[in-house]
C-alpha cells in the first residue's frame, strides 16, 4: 500500500484538503475480501475543527467492492458509500475525554500523530462499510442451491416405518 503520511493536526489546522482513487489491490485487508482486486474507491479528506474547535478530518469513501455472496457463493457487487468524521486527539486519555463530552455517535474520536497514514484510514473506513455477510436480495442463479434444497434425503422415522411393514 502506498502511504499518504500527513501531520493530522496541521492538515485540520490550515483546513487542507486532498482527494484521489486508491486500488483496492493496494490494500490488503480489503483486497482478501474482494472479488475483484483491480476496482478502486474514490476518496477525499477535509482538515477543518468542530464547534468545539477540536481538530477533525472528514474521510468520504465511495466506490463499488465485488464480495462474495455468502448464499450462492457468486460475486455480488456492493456500493460503498461513507463519510466519517474524525475529532483529534493527542492521547487514548484525552480521546476518551473528548467522546465523553461530545456524547455524539456520529463522530469518531481517534488518536492522532505528526506521521499519519491515510490510507490505513481509507481501508478501515471501506472495511467498516461492507457487510458481515454480504448477500444479494435475490441470489441471480439459485440452480446450485434449489438442487441442493430439492434434494430431500429421506427421514430416518420413514426408513424405519418401511422396514417394519
Amino acid at each position: 500500500m502506498s502511504a499518504f503520511v500527513i501531520d493530522a493536526f496541521e492538515f485540520s489546522r490550515l483546513k487542507e484538503r486532498r482527494e484521489g482513487d486508491v486500488s483496492i489491490a493496494d490494500m490488503a485487508r480489503l483486497s482478501a475480501e474482494s472479488v475483484n482486486k483491480s476496482a478502486s474507491l474514490r476518496w477525499s479528506l477535509q482538515g477543518g475543527a468542530d464547534s468545539l474547535n477540536h481538530p477533525q478530518l472528514i474521510l468520504s469513501v465511495s466506490g463499488t467492492i465485488e464480495l462474495m455472496c455468502q448464499r450462492c457463493m457468486t460475486p455480488l457487487k456492493f456500493a460503498v458509500e461513507s463519510e466519517s468524521i474524525l475529532i483529534l486527539a493527542k492521547t487514548d486519555e484525552r480521546a476518551d475525554g473528548i467522546d465523553a463530552l461530545l456524547a455524539d455517535d456520529t463522530v469518531d474520536v481517534i488518536v492522532a500523530s505528526k506521521t499519519m497514514n491515510i490510507m490505513e484510514l481509507i481501508e478501515d473506513e471501506a472495511l467498516l462499510a461492507i457487510p458481515l455477510a454480504p448477500k444479494h436480495d435475490v441470489c441471480p442463479d439459485n440452480a446450485a442451491l434449489n438442487d441442493l434444497m430439492g434434494t430431500k434425503k429421506a427421514s430416518p422415522f420413514a426408513v424405519l416405518k418401511d422396514l417394519k411393514q
